[in-house]
């Protein structure tokens, strides 16, 4: 594993000498514009495993993407071989549609500390709540982003983040009652401690995730991958491509149905990802908005 081929992956050609907000901010972007958020080994029946070497070799080599406990390890290697003091985090996600957050910590997150002031960096969510800057963590400020407004919360030491979206606007009416779509316009998004992790925490997890048939993970074939002005989502069959603030307080939001057919070409053309194996497309209702 080396940081020349991480980079060349990524297309990052930046100053690697300052361990600066700036150029962490540069690296991160470059990294979630060039590595998807997607689970699509669970449905070609390939194994996910959190072995470093596998998931450099997985992201880096093969060109795949992957969950947050592949793309955020990843990214925490990256930094703390650049010599940034960066530590692993874990979270609960939030499920919407029983109004609770997870009773199992499923997400992995990376904690930076630059000049006293700690940053939360995840590369590792996807669609519209992938922040696309490292969020100070500060209680109560609202941290305006191109996806929206992100904000931390904390109360008795547990943090919470949520996120403040922009109206959506459909042209294809077929998908406005879509269940992919957020109904409401502040959402919350997972909640952690700063209680450190390791990647050996997630093990179980990471097994759980991809064998559960009450893993949203086996309900639903994810790839989404964020633009320079939006992000893109394939969920199943269904393709989304996000413009953010395409008018002023306004995201459009396309949809388009594939046949079978189109996916694997899709996969190529709009991720950049080809796949060893045949890929079975799923995409059971459940709580996984974009």
């Amino acid at each position: 594993m080396n940081l020349e081929e991480y980079f060349a992956r990524t297309g990052y050609k930046g100053s690697l000498e300052k361990q600066d907000l700036e150029t962490l901010t540069d690296i991160f972007q470059h990294h979630i514009r060039a590595v998807p958020f997607e689970n699509l080994s669970i449905h070609c029946g390939e194994k996910i495993t959190l072995e470093l070497e596998h998931v450099y070799n997985k992201i880096v080599r093969r060109k795949r993407g992957g969950w947050c406990m592949e793309n955020n390890q990843l990214l925490g290697w990256v930094l703390k071989s650049l010599g940034y003091d960066a530590s692993f985090l874990g979270a609960y996600v939030f499920n919407p549609h029983q109004n609770t957050y997870a009773t199992i910590m499923t997400h992995l997150l990376v904690k930076v500390v630059i000049d006293s002031k700690a940053y939360i960096v995840d590369g590792g969510f996807g669609v519209s709540y992938q922040m696309w800057q490292p969020m100070e963590l500060v209680s109560g400020k609202d941290q305006p982003q191109a996806p929206g407004i992100f904000r931390f919360m904390e109360k008795n030491t547990i943090w919470y983040l949520e996120k403040v979206r922009r109206k959506q606007y459909i042209p294809n009416q077929n998908f406005s009652n879509s269940d992919l779509l957020e109904k409401k316009d502040c959402r919350k998004v997972y909640m952690f401690s700063l209680e450190p992790r390791t990647v050996e925490d997630f093990h179980f997890q990471c097994t759980y995730l991809q064998t559960s048939p009450d893993s949203l993970f086996t309900k639903k074939s994810i790839c989404t991958l964020q633009t320079t002005d939006g992000f893109r989502a394939l969920i199943g069959w269904t393709l989304t491509e996000t413009t953010y603030n395409y008018k002023e307080n306004m995201d459009l939001v396309e949809f388009i149905t594939l046949e079978d057919e189109e996916v694997e070409k899709t996969l190529k053309e709009k991720f950049n990802i080809t796949l060893d194996r045949k890929l079975i497309p799923i995409n059971i209702k459940g709580f996984y908005t974009i």
